[in-house]
């Protein structure tokens, strides 16, 4: 116990004198601790002289780590659930049609194997208080490079979807605005104000973008739990489409509807992502994770149900707008009510994208492999750099949507993501696995079932997507490679 004492003390006159050297930048660092780690903003290690590498910028003025805790459980469960609800799911429940009952197979399927990566997400969680989600898992179970990917991956995923959404909001504004759709100017300009819209809120702070996230995910559920209502009052089972009217094996009923539905969920990491702003983390993030994958399932099935209760089979197939025209019964005031839901759903999910790119970003930089500059915060705690520079990037791809000729290259970007992101999912199940294959194997399902999902997703998703999004990953390497600060080894005093 004393051996012990003496090693506290020392390590705490030690993690003085690094706190002074930081702060003024005066004289190289000495330390003299061996094998230290991070936690926190504390410096652990065995009370031996030794010597520790550390980036040579962050010696002169190392990065601040967000600390300030403004976000609570609701606010992280909105993120999972309003980046997750975005556009696809308000045409489902036409997509799913022509297979029938045997469609809420396929729903229950990704929804199972979703809740198994949310899971796993949490489990994670509950083991770091620093932010950046899935690649900060990653860089602790397997290192920094495949960390670095991942949160590559994950960060140029939701730049392209920012893009994407922006052009999806003016796609819903051209059914209401006469003479929108003709003016492929003025698409551009409205969906550059969107983003930039949405970007000016985030840089005003961590807290501002949780209570923004919270608004906008109540109100895109309000006509949702609306047509879930009015399809179990109103709706006739009759409606309901046969268990099999696409005449196919039931296998391959059950894998194209997974398939088509699986990609519904993609976006339930970003309530684990702001580890160092949230109140409590380790206790907090799995639960909203989890909670908000839940939430999300039952909205998806119940509404899917609820409007295949209330439109015909042979009609539903046929519908561009089905949830609209599935409340028209209501009144004249019902469908405006589901396009303005969709709007509202598309800025929500656009926010949590957003807010994704700031915060992986800025963790890449202080993890030391990207620029120090990103990981500038400003008096409310957002990363005003990396939200700056990740807009600009997405407000170039928006262009390449209105410009002739580069419409099939947007398509081919967005397309190229939904595998990295699938890579992710697969690495943070293979993480869980790797820490309790040995001494907690009920955890060890779970990942062995969210590792089998994921690479079912992934090899699902076709060879083309496949090909191109190991591409994509490729990409990082480099660009670890030359974004990250060179080690400088830092010699112990002599005992």
């Amino acid at each position: 116990m004393a051996r012990a004492g003496e090693c506290k003390s020392a390590l705490a006159g030690r993690e003085r004198g690094i706190v002074n050297a930081w702060r003024t930048a005066a004289i190289p660092l000495a330390i003299l601790t061996r094998d230290v780690t991070v936690k926190g903003d504390r410096l652990w290690g065995a009370c031996m002289p030794d010597k520790l590498a550390i980036s040579a910028d962050a010696a002169i003025a190392p990065p601040v780590a967000p600390h300030a805790k403004v976000i609570g459980f609701w606010q992280c469960w909105a993120f999972t659930v309003g980046t997750m609800i975005g556009t696809g799911i308000f045409m489902m429940p036409v997509l799913l049609a022509p297979y029938g009952g045997l469609s809420f197979s396929g729903w229950l399927i990704a929804a199972g194997g979703s809740i198994a990566i949310a899971l796993c997400l949490g489990r994670l969680a509950a083991r770091t208080t620093r932010s950046g989600g899935m690649q900060i898992f990653v860089q602790d179970a397997f290192g920094k490079l495949p960390g670095f990917l991942v949160g590559w991956s994950n960060w140029v995923a939701c730049v392209i979807s920012t893009a994407a959404l922006a052009v999806g909001f003016v796609g819903y504004l051209n059914a209401i605005v006469p003479g929108l759709a003709s003016e492929p100017g003025y698409q551009a300009l409205l969906a550059l104000a969107v983003i930039w819209s949405v970007t000016l809120v985030l840089i005003r702070g961590v807290k501002e973008a949780g209570f923004v996230q919270l608004l906008f995910t109540i109100l895109k559920l309000v006509p949702l739990v609306l047509v879930i209502i009015w399809g179990f009052l109103a709706g006739k089972a009759e409606n309901l489409p046969p268990v099999n009217p696409s005449g196919l094996e039931p296998l391959a009923v059950l894998s194209a509807t997974t398939l088509l539905t699986m990609f519904a969920f993609v976006g339930l990491d970003t309530g684990v992502m702001p580890a160092g702003n949230v109140s409590n983390p380790t206790r907090t993030l799995p639960r909203a994770v989890v909670f908000g994958t839940l939430t999300t399932t039952l909205v998806y099935i119940l509404s899917t149900a609820a409007v295949m209760l209330l439109i015909p089979a042979g009609e539903l197939t046929m519908s561009t707008s089905p949830f609209a025209d599935a409340v028209r019964g209501i009144g004249a005031w019902a469908p405006p009510l589901i396009t303005a839901g969709a709007l509202v759903s598309i800025i929500g999910s656009m926010n949590g994208n957003i807010f994704v790119t700031g915060q992986q970003s800025m963790a890449a930089a202080i993890e030391g492999v990207a620029p120090r500059v990103l990981a500038k915060l400003n008096k409310g705690e957002a990363p005003w750099v990396s939200l700056i520079f990740s807009s600009v990037l997405a407000s170039g791809l928006l262009l390449l949507n209105y410009s002739r000729g580069l419409v099939s290259a947007f398509t081919f970007l967005i397309m190229m993501t939904t595998v990295a992101c699938l890579v992710a999912y697969l690495a943070c199940a293979l993480a869980v696995f790797k820490y309790s294959w040995r001494d907690a194997r009920a955890w060890a399902a779970v990942g062995l079932i969210a590792t089998l999902y994921s690479a079912f997703a992934i090899f699902g998703a076709g060879q083309e997507a496949l090909i191109w999004g190991f591409v994509l990953i490729a990409l990082g390497v480099p660009v670890y490679y030359v974004g990250r600060r060179p080690a400088v080894i830092v010699a112990a005093a002599p005992a």
